[in-house]
């Protein structure tokens, strides 16, 4: 809701329940009370009319320049004169604009009588006051809470669009890197594997873009990755793959799974022994998983070019921004092996 639509329906509510008050005497009648007069009608109107002077001073002054100010003794000193002022008015409206046309006798009031009624009235034009505050007091922290949570909305949005700024070149030099390393093994297969990362960058460029994408793609665009990375391991090394053969349109965060793909193949493969990695991603009624598990060789230092420290930190932000407490995300070296969970909780269709 804009704030124009917001302030709009303020005063709808306003209007609406002034009218219900002015229109109380055309409802409240029977046979013992009878329909007002004109004449009684209009000194009817002057309370409601007496309230909605104090009331609007108030809202649309007193309080946001006094109160929200922490003046305390102006507002307090203003409303005291505010009120006074409304009561010796209506008291003379009543006594000499609008007198009671009725055969009740007039009543002698002593100065306690006079004292006591007006402080009555006092106290109800004390509660109008009150009733001012409450609302537009009220209404400030609905606006200040809705602006706080659009400016929040906004720094997570512009927190996972940096994210993804990092990931985007984060990919590409890990994939470059590989490319590099098969250019010294096949030559053809360096052509071939750079028409295939054109395909890879277009997703990572333009659709990675999107706020979700089809399950599908996400599939597909991982599948051409393991397979650029497959081609240039050692025979000595193991990769199994099991990807959904057919998987939903369910929409899902673009780029969750690659950073725990290069970490397997980053991690887990050693140019001398015997190595695997494992990778399996599937759906289990709402939920995907993604479970990775390889051999345990992790590089360090000048060993480390790829820069992919920064995946997994990256990933458990991304994971936090877009899926709160709807996935479970586990990882870290259990033996020889090392491996990754990554449960999430998908929206219905």
């Amino acid at each position: 809701m804009t704030a124009s639509q917001s302030k709009y329906r303020a005063w709808l509510v306003h209007f609406t329940a002034w009218a219900v008050i002015f229109g109380m005497p055309l409802f409240v009648t029977g046979p013992d009370r009878p329909l007002l007069s004109g004449g009684e009608y209009l000194r009817f109107l002057l309370i409601p009319l007496s309230f909605m002077v104090v009331f609007y001073t108030n809202y649309l002054g007193l309080i946001d320049r006094y109160l929200t100010t922490r003046r305390f003794g102006r507002f307090a000193g203003y409303n005291v004169l505010l009120i006074g002022a409304v009561m010796i008015g209506v008291h003379l409206l009543f006594r000499y604009v609008l007198p009671d046309t009725g055969h009740r006798p007039p009543m002698e009031r002593t100065w306690q009588d006079a004292l006591r009624f007006f402080a009555g009235n006092a106290v109800l034009y004390l509660l109008v006051v009150g009733a001012g505050v409450a609302i537009r007091m009220t209404g400030g922290w609905y606006r200040a809470e809705a602006a706080r949570q659009e400016l929040e909305h906004s720094r997570t949005e512009a927190e996972l669009q940096n994210l993804k700024s990092q990931l985007n070149p984060h990919f590409l030099f890990n994939t470059l890197n590989n490319i590099y390393s098969l250019i010294q093994i096949d030559v053809d297969r360096a052509q071939r594997s750079v028409h295939e990362l054109s395909s890879l960058l277009r997703y990572v460029l333009y659709e990675s873009s999107r706020p979700t994408v089809p399950l599908k793609a996400e599939v597909e665009f991982l599948r051409d990755y393991i397979e650029l990375m497959r081609i240039r391991q050692p025979r000595h090394v193991r990769v199994f793959v099991s990807l959904p053969g057919e998987p939903s349109p369910t929409p899902v965060a673009p780029l969750l799974f690659i950073s725990l793909v290069e970490n397997a193949f980053k991690h887990g493969v050693s140019n001398e022994k015997p190595s695997y990695v494992t990778i399996d991603i599937h759906e289990e009624g709402r939920r995907l998983v993604c479970r990775i598990r390889n051999s345990c060789f992790p590089k360090s230092g000048d060993s480390d070019r790829s820069g992919s420290g920064i995946g997994l930190t990256n990933l458990s932000k991304r994971l936090e921004m877009i899926y709160p407490g709807r996935y479970t995300f586990e990882y870290g070296q259990a033996g020889d092996a090392y491996q990754a969970l990554l449960c999430i909780e998908l929206p219905d269709e």
